[in-house]
């Protein structure tokens, strides 16, 4: 891609930009100057020569003066666009625009508009702004804008993309508004290493897989589980010897039936073998501070879990368990 990215590319549609104007000038002119060639025995009657359907004749009469003047027009109009506007390459013009600046202009104006909205907001708490109707329109439009392309527009995920609807037990970190506003302002990398060279072969692979099952009772090969159980002490460090996790590192329950990355023993082996590298993206860079404080309020309504007087939903699955 360097190849379409080095200085060559600005110079070579500058020149291609310049030159087609220029080109229409030099039209004009050669159009203006064309005179019709008058053979030798033949009357000069202004015609071109050419003739269609017997009697009809081509006049070499001269442009209208309005319409080349128009042309003209036109040809000075396009020179002085370029100078002032981006348009020969990388040459930003004589005024330095550019859609980027405008969308920037346009942002900051939004937001001064509805910077005392936010304001009234930002002295709540995020479990009141849950119970707030206005918070909670302002915190779904913009959990639509920015966060339902990966956790979906009802925020229940899909594969690898968490459900933000699930109880405390489903959270990779500690659930509330503050690793929520963390979480977004700062982004999250969640990182399983690659430990097929530390289990062993595929066979032991298998036999851990079935062990990982096990613990949330899962269809599972109960030979292999219990082969697997001594395998899963490389696995420990991380979530526990119990595999209830931890929020701490980001490791995630193994106990709960909640299969982020998939279901399965083919599943879980690939992520043992192979390893998992997920990334939330900071958001800070889209949104003000105020704004991830009603969205991290709004996440909190999904399950209305850890809210004063609100029972949490039950934890639903990302990959429903299947049958062996």
């Amino acid at each position: 891609m360097s190849d379409f990215t080095n200085g060559f590319w600005s110079w070579y549609i500058g020149a291609i930009s310049l030159v087609s104007i220029l080109g229409c000038g030099w039209l004009l002119w050669v159009a203006g100057k064309a005179k019709v060639t008058v053979q030798a025995g033949q009357v000069a009657d202004n015609t071109t020569g050419h003739v269609w359907d017997e009697n009809l004749q081509e006049y070499n009469n001269p442009l209208p003066r309005w319409w080349m003047w128009l042309f003209i027009l036109t040809i000075v109009f396009s020179l002085a666009y370029l100078v002032i506007f981006p348009g020969l390459g990388s040459f930003s013009g004589s005024l330095k625009w550019s859609t980027e600046g405008e969308h920037k202009q346009d942002l900051t104006s939004m937001r001064a508009q509805v910077a005392p909205l936010y304001a009234e907001f930002a002295v709540q708490p995020a479990e009141a702004l849950a119970k707030d109707p206005r918070a909670m329109a302002i915190g779904e439009r913009l959990f639509m804008n920015n966060c339902s392309q990966c956790h979906g527009s009802d925020g229940r995920g899909s594969k690898s993309y968490p459900n933000l609807t699930n109880a405390n037990s489903a959270w990779l970190g500690e659930r509330g508004a503050a690793h929520i506003v963390q979480t977004m302002t700062q982004g999250r990398t969640g990182v399983m290493p690659a430990m097929g060279a530390a289990i062993g072969g595929d066979a032991e692979i298998s036999q851990l897989a079935n062990y990982v099952l096990s613990l949330s009772a899962s269809p599972h090969n109960e030979i292999k589980a219990f082969s697997g159980k001594k395998l899963f002490s490389a696995c420990a460090a991380c979530h526990g010897m119990d595999g209830k996790g931890n929020k701490a590192l980001g490791a995630p329950n193994l106990t709960d039936d909640y299969w982020l990355h998939g279901w399965g023993e083919a599943a879980i082996a690939n992520i043992v073998k192979n390893g998992k590298n997920n990334v939330m993206p900071a958001q800070a860079s889209n949104l003000t501070a105020e704004q991830i404080h009603v969205v991290s309020a709004y996440v909190l309504s999904l399950s209305r879990s850890g809210l004063p007087g609100e029972p949490a939903r039950p934890a639903a699955p990302a990959s429903p368990p299947k049958p062996p």
